[in-house]
Order: C-alpha cells, then sequence, then structure tokens
C-alpha cells in the first residue's frame, strides 16, 4: 500500500532516492524546492526531470504557508527535509542560528506540521544545531523541540558520521525524527522506555537503534523542557549529547560510539580516463599554502590583534579513506576543495561532479540535467547521503506497516 510522503527543502531530491531504494511504496506527492535570490532554479529542474509523476512546487515555502489554498499540501504519513542550515553551520561565518534568514525556515515547517499533523516527520541538518547559538548552547534546538512537544510529538535525534556506518563521506549530520501521539507507534515507545529504561532504550530499542548500531554510550543527562517557546527562548540552556529524546517534557541526551562498518573508499568512487580539465597543472604554490598550516597576524574590526591559526590537511586527500565532508565551495580553488592524485596518472586533480554524486551516494551523472557543472558541486555540497536515508526509509517501512495492522 502507497505510503505518501511530502518532502520540503527536496535539492535534487537526496530523501526521495533514498525513500524509493528502501521500498517502492513510499510516493513522494508533493515536494517544494526554491533557491532564493537565484535567476535559475537549476536544483528544481533537475528534481523535477527524475520526478515527473511528483508534484513539484518551486516557489518560496512561505507563499505556500500563506497562502494555503491556493497551494494546497496533500495529506500525508511522512513529511521529510533537509532544512536549510546556513545559520548553524560551522562553515558559515556570522551564524545566527533560529533567528537568521536562512533559521526563520524552520517556523515554515512548523506551519505546515500544525496544520497536517503528518503522523511522521524526519528531518536533517548540520549538527551544529545542537550547540546553536554559541552564547545560549542548546536554546535553538529546545525551540525545535518545544514546537514539536507542544504539537503532540515525541521526537529521538542522532548525530552521524556517514563514514562510520558504511557510506563513503565523513559527513556528520543530524537526523530528527518524530511520531505523533495518535500513532500506535508512539503508545509503543512509552511503553518501551517504561520497561528498558532511559538509557537503555536509546541504545537497544530507538528509531536509529537497528540501522545505526551503538557501541557504547557515555555522559547520560537530562533534564525538563518546561515553560512555553518564550520562556524556552529566553531561558534555556542545555548541552545536547548526539543522541536523545523528548518524550512530553522529559528530554535524555547522551554520548555514543557507534558499532563501525566498513566505509566505501575514495578509491573505490574514482573515475577513470578523466578529462585534462580536471587537473591542476605544475604550479601548485597556491594549493600548497591553503592547504598549509598557518598563523597569521589580524586585527579586528574594533581594533583587537589576534593571531588567526589553522592546521594543515592532507594534501593530496588519501584515497585509502573515505571523503572529507563535501562543501558547496566544492567547485572552487580553496582549502576545502578535494584533490587526489590519479591513480592512472599519478598526477593531482580535483574530483568530477560524477564521483561528488557517488560520494553522496546519488546514481552517476543525477546533476547532469542542464545545470551549468558549477551548480552541479553545490548541489552535492548542499546534498545528505542518500545511503543513510535508505538505511531509515527500511525502519519506517517496518513501523508505518505495523501501523497499518494495528
Amino acid at each position: 500500500m502507497p505510503i505518501p510522503v511530502v518532502e520540503l527543502f527536496a535539492g535534487v531530491g537526496g530523501f526521495h532516492v533514498g525513500l524509493s531504494r528502501a521500498s517502492e511504496d513510499f510516493k513522494v506527492v508533493w515536494a517544494n524546492q526554491w533557491e532564493p535570490s537565484k535567476k535559475s532554479q537549476h536544483a528544481f529542474e533537475c528534481y523535477a526531470s527524475h520526478f515527473p509523476e511528483t508534484e513539484s512546487i518551486n516557489i518560496d515555502i512561505a507563499e505556500v504557508n500563506n497562502n494555503p489554498e491556493k497551494h494546497p499540501i496533500p495529506q500525508h504519513t511522512l513529511l521529510v527535509g533537509g532544512f536549510p542550515c546556513q545559520d548553524y553551520s560551522v562553515a558559515s561565518t556570522g551564524a545566527k542560528g533560529i533567528e537568521g534568514k536562512k533559521g526563520v525556515l524552520w517556523w515554515e515547517i512548523q506551519k505546515i506540521v500544525d496544520r497536517h499533523r503528518p503522523p511522521f516527520i524526519l528531518l536533517e541538518n548540520v549538527d551544529r544545531l545542537l550547540k546553536s547559538p554559541t552564547n545560549q548552547r542548546g536554546r535553538d534546538f529546545a525551540v525545535m523541540l518545544g514546537c514539536l512537544r507542544d504539537l503532540g510529538y515525541m521526537v529521538e535525534w542522532r548525530v552521524i558520521n556517514a563514514a562510520e556506518y558504511g557510506a563513503g563521506q565523513r559527513r556528520r549530520r543530524i537526523f530528527i525524527f518524530a511520531a505523533h501521539e495518535s500513532t500506535q507507534y508512539y503508545k509503543q515507545v512509552i511503553s518501551v522506555k517504561m520497561l528498558t529504561g532511559d538509557q537503555e532504550y536509546l541504545k537497544e530499542r530507538g528509531f536509529f537503534a537497528i540501522e545505526f548500531p551503538i557501541k557504547e554510550t557515555s555522559e547520560f543527562s537530562s533534564c525538563v523542557l518546561d515553560g512555553d517557546l518564550l520562556s524556552i527562548s529566553d531561558e534555556f540552556s542545555f548541552s545536547f549529547g548526539e543522541c536523545g529524546a523528548l518524550f512530553g517534557t522529559q528530554i535524555i541526551s547522551q554520548r555514543y560510539k557507534p558499532e563501525e562498518k566498513a566505509p566505501v573508499l575514495l578509491a573505490n568512487i574514482l573515475e577513470t580516463n578523466v578529462d585534462e580539465s580536471f587537473y591542476l597543472g605544475e604550479n601548485l604554490a597556491d594549493w600548497d599554502y591553503m592547504k598549509g598550516a598557518k598563523r597569521i597576524n589580524r586585527t579586528s574590526k574594533t581594533g583587537h590583534s589576534y593571531i588567526f591559526s589553522e592546521g594543515a590537511i592532507a594534501f593530496p586527500d588519501p584515497i585509502d579513506r573515505p571523503a572529507r565532508t563535501m562543501l558547496t565551495s566544492e567547485s572552487s580553488k580553496n582549502r576545502s576543495t578535494h584533490v587526489v592524485k590519479d591513480p592512472e596518472t599519478g598526477r593531482l586533480r580535483v574530483l568530477t561532479p560524477v564521483e561528488c554524486e557517488r560520494i553522496n551516494g546519488f546514481p552517476d551523472n543525477w546533476t547532469n540535467s542542464g545545470m551549468p557543472q558549477k551548480f552541479r558541486y553545490f548541489c552535492m555540497g548542499n546534498a545528505l547521503v542518500v545511503d543513510l536515508i535508505e538505511k531509515m526509509g527500511r525502519e519506517l517501512k517496518q513501523i508505518i506497516e505495523m501501523e497499518k495492522k494495528s
């Protein structure tokens, strides 16, 4: 039986691809993708070309919420989305968290959840979200938890390094799963937690436990999330661990070590017969400087002198390991860009767009839909690792099947 899904901030379709691999029963019935301040909507066009059967909308999500009669969202069992993360990311200078231009998009998600109350929700963001903002650690994530609490959801989260669970990229992201109190799953989880205890629940019985097994846990903590959203925003601070859950007003949280699986190595995703345009050439002085360690005297806007320092990055990147985290700047000449020693030629080169797609688990040439090559890299820097969504999709399929039988 089809499982209707709505996909927000769809990008080039990472959630859609992963869920489809998990089960053909997942049917994305509606999707939204809009890149602000850009005349060309390349990501949307890529998405629409791959999924013509999905009603995909290329407008600001705020406009959808402001005109729900004009832009109706179908009822759905599962709401998914990798909502924009620039206002939480350590790669963003001056990130403002939930108060930033991208951060406020959380409230658009909240409006959709309030209006539709989907039984299940699965969201993705950067792990920095747990620590935002720097002057009140944990506030932004607590506000999100408070919103879902007020709408009747239990919530579980896990920070996952994709390479530790068999993928080809050392990409750490937080995944947030929520189930509404009207579901049988919600009631079963409450019963299971009471029997097992908080720490055992997170390690052995939680939503992420089967597909992402934990070897050991540490630093368990808990707190009460009471009060309204204003008081949470003004007063709440908490050191969230990498995995945890919210039940009613109780937060439980801990750190963990994964039961690691062998990752995909960079060597195993490299293309052969790579075009000459991807090679660096003979003059490597700029690359050596960017990748090297630095100690630079600088002066702040207020006149304060300080030393800016950063460690060296491996140059070239070792291909007997999974890739580093890929950023949206992958197409440019900068410190974070991957550089490999080509096994065939022995020369240094950057990654190809196809290799970037493979690192995220997409099919070859997924983004070769008419967009400029530079934007193909940008899309992969923005994308999630499809392999993780496939694993979560398998667990969701079982949960929803049990839901329908009960």
